[in-house]
């Protein structure tokens, strides 16, 4: 059986938005998007070699996947989160999308959830959300998610949009483990479920 693993970038305030690159989220005039960058060459240090091998698919909602596709399938082999990615499938959780042309990408056609819960029960390995905040707060709410991997940058932004925002009921988690990096990142891993 499988585990719905969340892996997550975030600021000390909670803000997911535009990590990577200015253009990559600019919604409500978001103007600091690249804020991760600085830190990206550290998270090496707190991220656990197994973590590729452990990943046996990816589940992406549909914004999160078109920004990736427009990368990671350009990037070369050398690059192990390049060779993981393009090699490993990949699910898309969107209403509005009827092709994809990333190798190894389906569209879930069905009802999300049900999926999911198939997904989990029918293969061995993580399967790993990067980014996808709606998406997340949909598996959360549904009680699907397992494990909550969070990188927490030393950063405050104070606009943006957030990862968590409200639950049916109060969601208890359980610290697994806790690291950090020379430039201050923290990595916090929780147990979701019971």
């Amino acid at each position: 059986m499988g585990a719905l693993v969340m892996i997550e970038f975030l600021t000390v305030d909670g803000v997911m938005q535009g990590l990577g690159s200015p253009e990559e989220d600019t919604d409500g005039g978001f103007i600091h998007g690249g804020w991760g960058t600085p830190y990206a060459e550290s998270i090496h240090q707190v991220t656990a070699s197994s973590g590729l091998e452990r990943t046996s698919a990816y589940l992406f909602g549909r914004r999160t996947y078109e920004k990736m596709a427009t990368f990671w399938p350009h990037q070369p082999d050398s690059n192990p989160m390049a060779a993981h990615l393009n090699a490993t499938p990949k699910y898309v959780a969107s209403r509005t999308l009827t092709e994809v042309a990333w190798a190894g990408s389906r569209i879930i056609a069905g009802d999300l959830l049900e999926t999911v819960r198939d997904l989990t029960s029918s293969q061995e390995g993580d399967i790993a959300v990067l980014g996808s905040g709606v998406l997340c707060r949909e598996l959360l709410a549904a009680d699907l998610v397992d494990e909550i991997r969070l990188f927490i940058h030393p950063l405050l932004l104070g606009t943006g949009k957030r990862l968590f925002g409200e639950l049916p009921v109060p969601r208890a988690l359980a610290l697994k483990s806790v690291a950090q990096t020379d430039q201050g990142t923290v990595a916090l891993v929780y147990g979701a479920r019971d």
